[in-house]
């Protein structure tokens, strides 16, 4: 579903930037799966000027040339033009260097400074077709205009652009599809006034073209509205309605139709018009007709009826396949002078059963088999009127005839406070949770400290328990506002497969012992001292012992750190100082609200990574090698590499904190000398100490192996200065974002920092490698990509690119 940018402002002014909004309706579960770009004229004709011909003489090495001196303002310009009605004193268009030019008949071209036949040229003076306006190129284009010299030419011409997002409209949100349904969205996000049509110069001109309505089946039908328009002629639509149409990839038709489609994308109302002089009788019939009956459709095929179909009628059989598709004999067509206008709301069952079985799928079908409101077919219908009256001069010949026998109610549904906290996991302030709500015209009623009464408008078809409306004042509140625990459980209906913890422990030892290391398996008890000396443990979340062993084991450990490094120590007294340990083991804490444990996974790097030797010179261990060993278990239990920060804090000299969607899943560096002194540990030690339970819970089954790409890999190469603040962990983020499918993976192959540089900056030497799984990469593809990137650095990181 697109959604014009435009539009929406004119029922909520807003000041934020398509991206923003995006970003918001996705939050709030309307997903914007892209934001493209509407200009009803490629290229929006800038870098196009109004310039006045100050001179014209012919070109002394060419009898179909002139050269002219244009006044553009700021400058004059010498600009040698072909064209043959090129005269002194003519306003004209004129295109700069550097302006793209985007001609009728396709392609493109940049404009550049050149010599034609020995003269320069700065410039061009543009055609119609050179500016994509028309098809003529009998000439240039001459402007009538009082614009001063060197003024943009677009607002002469009408120029219209539009951000458009594309919504992947989940099926329950039939309220949402449409520009009013996304704005009300944004009401309640912004927390801001929604401006509707206003409808006060809608008048019935006179009541002689009156329609009788007469409904058979009120649960087909629940309301039926229709009136005359007589006078209407069916010319092109202006300029306006056409672009905002074709921003959403529909085709204009004529004023009438498109009118009609207007107002179902921008209400969410399904209109149809049929010429009122092919009705046979004065009564339209809302009924089904027999099994075996055929009907031709406005696509021109002819369809045999079940019996089932629910269609509009007159005295002598079908009009339209109602909510579906119309007739081919009652339409709209050039000849029409007389429009009768239906405004509807069908049952979402008889038009779905309807819809499939002829395998018939139309804008109106989509929205009415979800669900359309009662409440809006006659405002829909004044709206649709008056436009139709101002752009084809026509006016109303007869009253609105609405059919709507039992006014649908809003829905009303008890909420308790407690079941809100419960499902939510957060308490809200109720006068929050109660602002939330009639930001969505959902009434909140009998409201006491236990609950309210919540009064759904019938729009809203998704929300019919209470369970609905907690989910809604959750979307609007925010799901990224609601604080996180560090373990949170859920509960589900359906049966899902457990994890194996076990087989996860057992996968993971083996990798690790795969990549040299060794397990070990440390007492849980540990001496208090540890915890009152450490500088990051909190002596008072202690789980004591009461009948303890000795002073040494009188608690219960909270870090995985001091049990480890008494290994370590164990093992370098003994000339064993090149040492990769890991264990799997439990942590206790003591809180105000009772005892908790987890379990964690510790691995412990310290010595040399590998043994000494006549080739090889002795390689003491770093960060980078215990970093990729994360990493490595990482992929092994298929979860996504973490978001990463830089921590100096104890028990680390320095390190990086590990992240998985904001949760922290835990941490990585080099032990600072005061930590490993606890223990008596004298050389560094590189530590990570991970929570297994949450890796447990992120870990995804195992990904099947797939055929290696057959397309070569290509690897470009990037210079980039920056702010010493930023980060590659930072510049990682950005490329990943942006890169899309085609970048596998980046590189750091060269930092710097000098006098090359300012202070306050570093440079870094960046190398992308990109593949693509379906076919061979092109430089055009290469060069795109890479020009994405670079203009993401530059905005997102304040990178300056050395080119």
């Amino acid at each position: 579903m697109k959604i014009s940018i435009n539009r929406l402002k004119d029922y909520i002014p807003f000041d934020q930037s398509p991206e923003e909004i995006a970003d918001l309706l996705t939050a709030s579960g309307l997903e914007v799966e892209g934001i493209a770009s509407y200009e009803s004229v490629k290229g929006s004709l800038k870098g196009i000027v109004v310039g006045e011909v100050i001179s014209c003489e012919p070109h002394p090495n060419a009898d179909k040339l002139s050269l002219t001196l244009v006044d553009v303002g700021d400058r004059m310009l010498p600009i040698v033009c072909g064209a043959p009605n090129v005269a002194k004193g003519q306003k004209v268009p004129v295109a700069t260097v550097g302006t793209t030019l985007y001609p009728k008949e396709g392609g493109s071209f940049e404009i550049k400074k050149a010599k034609i036949r020995g003269e320069v040229s700065e410039g061009m003076i543009c055609a119609e077709d050179e500016l994509g306006l028309g098809a003529s190129h009998e000439g240039i284009l001459v402007l009538d205009t009082d614009l001063p010299n060197g003024s943009p030419v677009a607002p002469l011409f009408e120029i219209s652009e539009s951000k458009v997002l594309e919504i992947g409209l989940t099926p329950n949100r039939a309220d949402a599809a449409s520009h009013l349904g996304v704005a009300r969205d944004l009401k309640a996000l912004l927390r801001k006034e929604l401006h509707m049509p206003d409808l006060s110069g809608f008048s019935v001109a006179r009541e002689d073209r009156t329609f009788k309505v007469t409904v058979e089946d009120q649960k087909d039908c629940p309301r039926y509205a229709g009136l005359t328009i007589s006078g209407v002629k069916a010319t092109p639509s202006p300029k306006w309605l056409q672009d905002y149409l074709k921003a959403l990839d529909l085709e204009p038709i004529n004023v009438i139709v498109d009118i009609t489609n207007f107002i179902l994308h921008d209400l969410g109302q399904p209109l149809h018009g049929f010429d009122a002089d092919k009705i046979n009788g004065s009564e339209i019939q809302v009924r089904k007709l027999p099994k075996g009956t055929t009907f031709t459709t406005l696509d021109g095929k002819e369809r045999m009826l079940t019996g089932e179909e629910l269609m509009i009628c007159d005295s002598e059989g079908g009009l339209c396949m109602a909510g579906i598709l119309g007739g081919q004999h009652s339409g709209v067509s050039d000849s029409t002078t007389t429009l009768f206008l239906e405004s509807a709301c069908f049952g979402a069952d008889v038009i779905r059963k309807g819809a499939q079985h002829h395998g018939i799928k139309t804008d109106a079908s989509f929205r009415f088999e979800r669900g359309t409101d009662p409440n809006m077919p006659v405002f829909a219908l004044q709206r649709a009127a008056m436009l139709i009256c101002e752009l084809t001069g026509g006016e109303v010949s007869s009253g609105i005839v609405d059919y709507y026998p039992e006014p649908v109610a809003d829905v009303r549904i008890p909420v308790k406070y407690r079941h809100v906290d419960r499902l939510i996991g957060a308490v809200i302030d109720r006068s929050e949770i109660k602002t939330i709500l009639e930001s969505l015209d959902i009434r909140v009623e009998q409201e006491t400290a236990e609950g309210f009464q919540a009064l759904v408008p019938p729009y809203r078809v998704d929300v019919t328990r209470e369970a609905d409306v907690i989910e809604e004042i959750l979307r609007i509140y925010g799901f990224d506002s609601i604080p996180l625990e560090e373990n949170y459980q859920s509960e589900y209906l359906a049966e899902h497969q457990e994890k194996d913890r076990n087989k996860l422990q057992y996968r993971v030892s083996e990798a690790l012992a795969g990549m040299g290391y060794n397990e070990i398996i440390t007492n849980s008890l540990t001496s208090a001292a540890y915890s009152m000396a450490s500088g990051f443990l909190n002596a008072e979340e202690d789980v004591v012992i009461l009948n303890k062993l000795s002073e040494d084991l009188d608690v219960l450990r909270q870090t995985l750190l001091y049990t480890g490094l008494e290994v370590l120590v164990h093992n370098i007294n003994r000339r064993q100082k090149d040492l990769k340990l890991f264990e799997f083991g439990t942590v206790y804490f003591k809180k105000a609200n009772g005892y908790r444990e987890g379990k964690r996974l510790s691995l412990f790097l310290t010595g040399n990574s590998n043994k000494e030797n006549w080739i090889h010179p002795v390689n003491e261990v770093g960060f980078p090698e215990l970093y990729a060993v994360v990493e490595a278990l990482l992929t092994k239990l298929n979860i996504s590499l973490p978001d990463v920060e830089m921590v100096e804090e104890e028990p680390y000299t320095y390190g990086l904190v590990l992240r998985n969607k904001q949760q922290e899943i835990g941490k990585i560096g080099l032990l600072s000398p005061a930590a490993a002194r606890q223990a008596s540990v004298k050389q560094a030690v590189f530590y990570a100490e991970l929570d297994w339970d949450s890796l447990v819970r992120m870990a995804k089954a195992q990904e099947k192996f797939k055929e290696i790409s057959r397309y070569p890999e290509v690897r470009r190469d990037l210079s980039l200065v920056i702010d010493q603040q930023v980060s590659f962990e930072e510049l990682r983020q950005i490329a990943n974002k942006v890169g899309g499918k085609l970048l596998k993976r980046i590189n750091v192959f060269d930092v710097y920092k000098g006098d090359k540089v300012e202070s306050n900056q570093k440079a870094y030497a960046l190398s992308f490698y990109l593949q693509d799984d379906q076919q061979t990469l092109t430089d055009k593809m290469i060069d795109k990509t890479m020009n994405k990137l670079m203009a993401a650095f530059e905005k997102n990181a304040g990178a300056l690119i050395r080119k």
